[in-house]
């Protein structure tokens, strides 16, 4: 398959300053909680084809930010990402197809030394020079990941049924990519 239009072969890096990757899960069964993870890197190394590239992102655990001091604690502890003994998240792309604008990226994800496979519907926004001559390249990217399945499985039952947070993650990637000269 053919590269998305103005992607060229060469090495790519995620801009954290012009990225983010946050989630959302729906808390006490009636409101959504959404954060972000502030400390990330990945590295695209496109080739002459999507068969022929490849991707690999970490994200820094303890970077787990939803703004709220007392939630974001209890979220980096053993109950949730145990940072202390895993202190990053790894997805390692397995496959990319698509075309124009819509891609799909399988690969393989990792929390709390569980992996599992996910698939990342990806929709790639172009190409641009920047006005300091950097190469950027953009996309957005939505998984959703069942928590239990890599071990988040800590929750509190709530009175009415149900519980305190559901085993729904929806994850959401915004990103910038720079090619490296």
């Amino acid at each position: 398959m053919t590269l998305p239009a103005g992607l060229t072969p060469g090495t790519w890096t995620l801009d954290t300053s012009h990225s983010e990757i946050g989630f959302t899960v729906r808390h006490a069964g009636i409101s959504k909680v959404r954060g972000r993870f502030t400390e990330a890197a990945a590295e695209a190394h496109v080739g002459n084809s999507l068969a022929a590239s490849s991707l690999h992102g970490t994200v820094k655990t303890a970077s787990f930010d939803s703004g709220d001091a007392n939630r974001d604690a209890h979220v980096r502890g053993a109950d949730f990402f145990d940072v202390e003994q895993f202190p990053e998240m790894t997805f390692r792309a397995t496959s990319i197809e698509g075309d124009g604008e819509d891609y799909t990226v399988m690969g393989d994800l990792t929390i709390r030394g569980v992996t599992k496979p996910v698939e990342l519907e990806v929709e790639f926004t172009g190409v641009a020079v920047d006005p300091f001559g950097a190469t950027r390249a953009g996309c957005s990217a939505e998984a959703e990941i069942s928590r239990k399945e890599f071990g988040l499985t800590w929750n509190a039952a709530l009175e009415t049924g149900g519980f305190l947070v559901s085993d729904k993650v929806k994850i959401d990637i915004d990103a910038a990519l720079v090619k490296q000269a």
